[in-house]
């Protein structure tokens, strides 16, 4: 019986590393949103720009859209900021949501690295993102002409990711790519 007392905090090691050792393998990339195929949540946002006129949801409907959440510290946005930039100019509406920068900081990055977004509204405080489920920056969603969300991407999005997936989500909801 004594033995067995020697061999329980062993036991419990490896169970507890083992346990630890299947979560490394998650890719937090890859977690499923609860938000898809649910219509967007309600907010509206301050502007983030100097024109005054805030950002809503309602502003989604009407058109297949992509809502970009974003900040001015984050590295994963410089990255996709070009292909971003290069969507916006095909015609693909994007929209943007400054998630939890500081005042001024996320209107200071647009003005210096152009905007790719129809309008970009400010959620200092994080609110929308909560909502959302936003683990990130960047996170991106593909919303369809009703206000649903249809897909979740966190990370950048690459010319790659944007010919991979996000083409063939759109052709499926007959939207030009």
């Amino acid at each position: 019986m004594q033995h067995l007392l020697f061999l329980a905090p062993a036991l419990v090691f490896v169970a507890v590393s083992t346990g630890l050792g299947f979560s490394l393998l998650n890719d937090p990339r890859k977690m499923p949103s609860m938000l898809i195929d649910k219509p967007t949540p309600p907010f509206v946002l301050a502007s983030l720009e100097d024109d005054g006129h805030g950002f809503s949801s309602e502003e989604l409907k009407g058109k297949v859209a992509l809502l970009n959440i974003f900040a001015s510290w984050c590295g994963g946005c410089r990255v996709e900021h070009p292909t971003l930039m290069a969507l916006a100019n095909n015609g693909i509406p994007i929209y943007g949501v400054n998630w939890k920068d500081r005042p001024g900081d996320g209107a200071r990055w647009l003005r210096a690295n152009k905007s790719p977004y129809v309008r970009v509204g400010e959620d200092r405080n994080g609110r929308l993102g909560i909502d959302l489920g936003v683990t990130g920056v960047p996170e991106t969603f593909m919303i369809d002409r009703t206000g649903r969300i249809r897909y979740r991407h966190a990370g950048p999005v690459t010319d790659e990711v944007w010919r991979d997936t996000f083409v063939p989500i759109l052709a499926g909801l007959g939207a030009r790519q």
